[in-house]
């Protein structure tokens, strides 16, 4: 009944638009008047704020699903499922994250310890969820971390080619890009 291109675009802003709202309670409420609400809605706006910042920056995260494969986490355990590789990375385990461009694709790049590296699709399903995973790592600048995800026609040098870029994150140091 609900047109497929509809229930896309409301999961796509659904988490915005629900901090949106947070904050316009919040304002409401400060509206009210008297000695309690105004302080408890400029409370309200300011957490809802925060969570549309966040959301915000998820959203910025959150590629067209184009890849094959399913990404999960469980218990800071990364997954990749995929139909020709795949595999597991432990958050604890990990020391170096990266983005890759090969055969006109994006990869994160997660190198554990041993040396073993794990090449997740960007665009692969259930991807968006390395956001929360990435920003638990100590030390991260999520910030660069988005700047780095710029659509695929700024990635440098280009997609087509295949380049491993630069050191997004390692452990034990200061974040690469600042």
């Amino acid at each position: 009944m609900i047109r497929p291109e509809a229930l896309a675009l409301v999961a796509r802003w659904g988490e915005a638009g629900f901090a949106a709202a947070v904050v316009a309670a919040g304002l409401w409420l400060a509206r009210l008047g008297g000695w309690v609400l105004p302080p408890i809605g400029l409370a309200v706006m300011v957490t809802g704020a925060g969570l549309l910042l966040l959301a915000l920056r998820r959203l910025r995260f959150r590629q067209d699903t184009a890849a094959p494969g399913l990404v999960e986490i469980d218990e800071s355990q990364i997954s990749y499922f995929g139909p020709a590789e795949g595999g597991f990375v432990s958050l604890r385990e990990l020391v170096e994250l990266r983005l890759l461009a090969r055969g006109g694709h994006r990869f994160w790049r997660l190198k554990q310890a041993d040396g073993q590296a794990l090449l997740v699709p960007v665009d692969a399903a259930g991807a968006e969820r390395l956001y929360d995973a990435f920003a638990a790592l100590p030390g991260i600048d999520m910030a660069a971390l988005l700047r780095v995800l710029r659509p695929a026609s700024s990635f440098e040098p280009t997609v087509a080619t295949d380049t491993l870029g630069p050191v997004i994150w390692r452990r034990d140091a200061r974040p690469a890009l600042t």
